[in-house]
């Protein structure tokens, strides 16, 4: 790799831990800020939903993206409006009415597409090695832990208020080099597909189909989990801090896992190591369950941790392999927007049923996930092979 493209991925990768730190941290910092300025749980998880839910406009979004001509501009840009519309929520906290600050960090929410999956659609751009997923992969775990890390750190220091703004600047700071990467190799706008073909591709082409059955399924795991955690560590070691410990516990496992193939990329056919990666997953959570003790879970739930994030880079390096030129923003962005869809179901699936106990629901989740490995190797078998486009 030449030195020029070794900056150009160093730029990408502070770019990303920057935006998708900023997003992951401030769902904590409008918690903390809501209860700052002394309004209501419910509104402080309203602020949340209102960052989360307009994940689901990812499609539309990932449209614009795939026809633009220069793709930086369009990323910059959204994380500049992400920047200052977080910011005008915030300071809309607790001094307008509650639909204002909604409304203005609904519209940070709307971008949030393009913060995970539409960044992730141009690191070909920068890199096309194998390693370059694994360190976009280590991307989202730094900045899915960094971010809110900061956001507790910075409340103590400068106030939640201080807090969400820095996570603003962050994102700003973020669009700024995104601008100087290397120049994107979309495919021309009149070449790019329109809504329905961009869907129609997770769908028409096995392994993408396939591929993203796997990552919805999964995510219902993925949600489940901390919830799920809760309830099992309370079950072993009697406090439910002992379950925010086998959270840790997982989240440092999927950093080990990114770095992991960051070192030694995955080799062979993405899908393939998709499946057997998510069934290893499924085969791992069903073990927890039956876990003897306290120390065995948490050794458990680090390897589940391990087996996520390098099952991440897995579907990361499909949607990279088999998705077309005119479609790798809709394929990324809309994979991406489901997968947080399904893990918000997750977790209130997981809520919902937390009577049945954290074994019951950790063996439910490794049925969902194997249920996932079994249905995409029935449709490889019944679907013809995939013939990349010439």
């Amino acid at each position: 790799m030449t030195g020029g493209a070794m900056s150009g991925l160093t730029r990408y990768l502070t770019a990303a831990v920057l935006v998708r730190g900023a997003d992951s941290g401030a769902t904590v910092g409008l918690l903390l800020l809501a209860a700052d300025r002394h309004q209501s749980a419910a509104t402080g998880g309203l602020l949340v939903a209102a960052l989360t839910a307009p994940h689901l406009v990812g499609p539309w979004l990932a449209v614009r993206l795939d026809r633009a001509r220069d793709r930086r501009r369009l990323l910059a840009l959204a994380y500049l409006v992400y920047g200052v519309a977080l910011t005008t929520g915030a300071l809309a906290v607790g001094r307008l009415p509650a639909a204002a600050a909604l409304a203005a960090v609904a519209v940070a929410g709307c971008c949030g597409p393009l913060l995970t999956g539409g960044l992730s659609s141009v690191l070909d751009d920068v890199t096309r090695s194998r390693r370059g997923r694994g360190w976009d992969a280590l991307t989202y775990g730094v900045g899915g832990t960094a971010g809110p890390a900061a956001a507790a750190a910075l409340t103590a220091s400068a106030g939640p208020l201080g807090a969400v703004l820095a996570l603003a600047v962050a994102a700003v700071a973020a669009g700024a080099l995104v601008v100087t990467l290397p120049a994107a190799g979309a495919a021309r706008p009149e070449e790019a597909a329109s809504l329905r073909a961009g869907l129609a591709v997770l769908i028409r082409r096995g392994p993408l189909r396939r591929v993203t059955l796997l990552t919805l399924l999964a995510a219902l795991q993925l949600g489940a989990l901390p919830v799920v955690a809760v309830r099992f560590g309370t079950e072993l070691h009697g406090t439910a801090a002992a379950g925010a410990t086998l959270t840790v516990a997982y989240g440092a496992g999927s950093l080990l896992g990114s770095a992991l193939v960051t070192a030694w990329p995955l080799r062979g056919e993405p899908e393939v190591q998709a499946a057997r990666l998510f069934a290893a997953m499924a085969v791992a959570t069903a073990a927890c369950a039956f876990a003897p003790g306290y120390a065995v879970a948490i050794a458990g739930f680090a390897v589940l941790g391990v087996l996520n994030a390098v099952s991440f880079t897995a579907t990361l390096a499909a949607r990279g392999a088999y998705a077309p030129a005119g479609a790798q923003a809709q394929v990324f962005v809309t994979s991406a927007g489901l997968k947080v869809t399904s893990a918000a179901a997750g977790a209130a699936l997981a809520g919902a049923a937390s009577g049945f106990g954290g074994q019951a629901l950790l063996l439910a989740a490794a049925a969902t996930t194997g249920l996932a490995v079994v249905a995409a190797r029935v449709d490889g078998k019944l679907a013809p092979a995939f013939v990349p486009a010439p």
